[in-house]
């Protein structure tokens, strides 16, 4: 009498779930191990909005190179109207309108084939208070993640005032009230405009220009700043930090 051959189907699938036997568990917690890291990211990105966060990771290395920093935050109550307007009308003027990124400025910036910058106040503020500096793919993607999430957490007002706190406005010298103090011996909550328009001026190379600087075109880019500022506040585009 021949003898009955097995069933190969049965024994494949005996094989596949041997193999996928490994697996069962992580099935199971993946989805919660996913839940818990979103969660934890979220927590991480949302705390900033009640809690002011530690240093950065370029402040903290700029304290470690020249031994100490300046810096000396205050709330955002505690700068001048006219400051925050002249840092607004400098680096991000469509800030009140925009929710983290101004395609507009990011268009003009693919035309000028990279020559300029387009990054938004926010950009800046993720970068400084959660990444690290350079142009790198990694930093860019991660901040193009968090950005909109800071804009839905934070707020407009929370997020210019932790730029300025974080801001660097020449060498060891972080935030505006560290920097009106050591420029013109004021607190920032006296800042005029052609003084706030000075240190704004130099934040694209902060240790480069010297907001007391008399250069021709140094001068002629505080004066852009100083209307540009008076620009915002006369069509409201300061309506969401006054």
């Amino acid at each position: 009498m021949a003898r009955r051959k097995g069933r190969p189907g049965k024994a494949r699938a005996g094989k596949r779930q041997k193999r996928g036997a490994g697996f069962g568990p992580w099935r199971r917690w993946l989805p919660a191990a996913f839940a818990f890291l979103v969660a934890f990211v979220l927590l991480v990105v949302a705390l900033p909005a009640f809690v002011d966060p530690p240093r950065g990771l370029y402040m903290r290395s700029e304290a470690a190179r020249l031994g100490r920093i300046d810096h000396r935050p205050v709330p955002l109550d505690k700068v001048s109207l006219a400051a925050r307007r002249a840092v607004v009308a400098a680096e991000d003027a469509n800030f009140c309108r925009h929710f983290g990124f101004d395609m507009a400025e990011l268009r003009r910036a693919i035309a000028a084939g990279g020559r300029r910058g387009a990054s938004t106040i926010t950009q800046q503020t993720v970068k400084n208070v959660f990444l690290w500096q350079g142009r790198s793919w990694p930093r860019k993607a991660l901040e193009a993640l968090i950005t909109p999430l800071v804009e839905l957490f934070w707020g407009k007002r929370r997020i210019l005032e932790l730029y300025l706190d974080r801001a660097e406005f020449g060498e060891g010298i972080f935030g505006i009230e560290a920097a009106a103090r050591r420029r013109f011996g004021k607190p920032a909550a006296r800042l005029t405009l052609r003084e706030a328009a000075r240190l704004a001026a130099v934040l694209p190379d902060p240790k480069g220009r010297d907001p007391k600087s008399n250069a021709p075109r140094f001068r002629v880019r505080v004066r852009q700043i100083e209307d540009g500022a008076r620009t915002i506040a006369r069509d409201g585009r300061d309506a969401c930090f006054r």
